[in-house]
């Protein structure tokens, strides 16, 4: 079997698009999605901004056609939308047709719905069907119900890295041949819980995120979904499938040297790198660009910097940029909506652009590239890292 896993399908929902070729318009347009907080009640309202999708829990049932009474929460709705496009997009008509599985990944989960009404199940017995909705697992068998899935289904939580991880998965489960077809990605949703906890941890912006800048203050969170479908070669062949790309190359580490921060060396995130060029058997020259975690906390920047400086030597780091500042920070689904971008970046030959940058940072002569850069490139790098050191790279390539 090949070293390189089929992409044949993808789709995504996020503050910059409904859809995959909305979300291009907008990379190319330079359009951010960061805005005030308008799709939930929160005392941070005009105060925090962030990468809120404009579309009510009640128009995605109706975008989805879910009966009325249903027990779905947004992550889930999220990520039926994208989903679903994937499917479609990889033009698949019987999704049991094969060995078909769904890894999906969240850290949200049905927590918008469980804060809403926590303090009040007792009173309104009609709310009570959204416990079982809280777990992070259920959000998983809510999307496989949606596309009719039998086939395995699994749930991936490691913070930021989630669909990372997930995607990973999904390429072992199709090596190993306990698979021939997987959905891989991620979806999250808004939350006070999420917005106040990063809040406490004080690595919120209270403007718009600046990646990489030396004046960087920290993130603005986002909600999205995005999911890739990967294939074996033996359906690629048979059914005669348009790749869309590859995943040429993976790996995972984890530093451990922090609940929340990555290590000061960027160790982790070195050897998730240093494990994604051994899987791929790629040199480190054949990278054409790098769409770096980048999330503009003081933190990450500086230490996935560091990283990279280490792996590729000080003058020869692949030209960078973060798409955060687009989206937001999207958590669990951020590594799935960044591998769409990564594709897009090579089907059309263009470094998307890193929004808001204006001073290099003092530690390392690093910048990344600023406007919409047209460039033919076969291999890009996506970097995700999550809390608790759990650091995942992932290598996309073009043939």
């Amino acid at each position: 079997m090949s070293r390189k896993i089929a992409i044949t399908g993808m789709g995504i929902i996020s503050s910059i698009g409904n859809n995959v070729e909305e979300n291009f318009v907008s990379l190319k347009s330079g359009k951010h999605g960061i805005s005030d907080i308008e799709m939930f009640e929160t005392r941070h309202a005009g105060s925090i901004k962030t990468g809120e999708i404009k579309w009510s829990n009640e128009e995605l049932v109706r975008q989805l056609q879910l009966p009325e009474d249903n027990n779905v929460t947004r992550t889930s709705l999220l990520g039926m939308i994208a989903a679903k496009e994937a499917v479609e997009s990889a033009g698949i008509s019987d999704i049991n047709e094969y060995k078909t599985g769904l890894i999906s990944s969240t850290s949200v989960a049905g927590m918008d719905i469980t804060e809403r009404y926590f303090y009040s199940y007792e009173d309104y017995p009609e709310k009570q069907k959204y416990i079982d909705a809280h777990d992070a697992g259920n959000s998983s068998l809510a999307i496989a119900d949606s596309l009719g899935l039998k086939g395995m289904v699994s749930t991936i939580s490691t913070a930021c890295s989630s669909a990372a991880n997930a995607i990973m998965m999904g390429a072992k489960l199709i090596k190993s041949g306990v698979l021939d077809r997987v959905i891989v990605g991620g979806t999250d949703s808004l939350s006070k819980f999420t917005l106040n906890g990063f809040n406490t941890l004080m690595i919120l912006t209270d403007s718009y995120n600046t990646p990489f800048d030396n004046d960087r203050k920290g993130l603005n969170l986002g909600e999205a979904a995005a999911f890739i479908v990967l294939e074996s070669d033996e359906v690629v062949k048979k059914e005669n499938k348009k790749v869309l790309a590859y995943l040429s190359g993976y790996g995972n580490a984890n530093d451990a040297h922090h609940q929340t921060a990555s290590s000061e060396n960027g160790q982790g995130a070195f050897l998730a790198m240093q494990q994604a060029f051994k899987v791929s058997g790629l040199a480190k020259e054949d990278i054409g660009y790098i769409n770096v975690h980048g999330t503009a906390t003081p933190n990450n920047d500086l230490s996935e910097g560091i990283a990279m400086i280490r792996i590729f030597g000080e003058n020869n780091v692949p030209e960078f940029s973060s798409t955060k500042a687009f989206t937001g920070h999207t958590l669990a689904a951020a590594a799935g909506i960044e591998s769409v971008f990564s594709i897009l970046a090579m089907q059309h030959s263009v470094i998307f652009p890193n929004l808001n940058f204006k001073t290099k940072m003092a530690e390392f002569d690093l910048t990344p590239v600023t406007e919409l850069k047209e460039k033919n490139i076969n291999h890009v790098l996506s970097n995700s890292f999550g809390f608790g050191g759990n650091c995942s790279t992932l290598i996309f390539s073009k043939s």
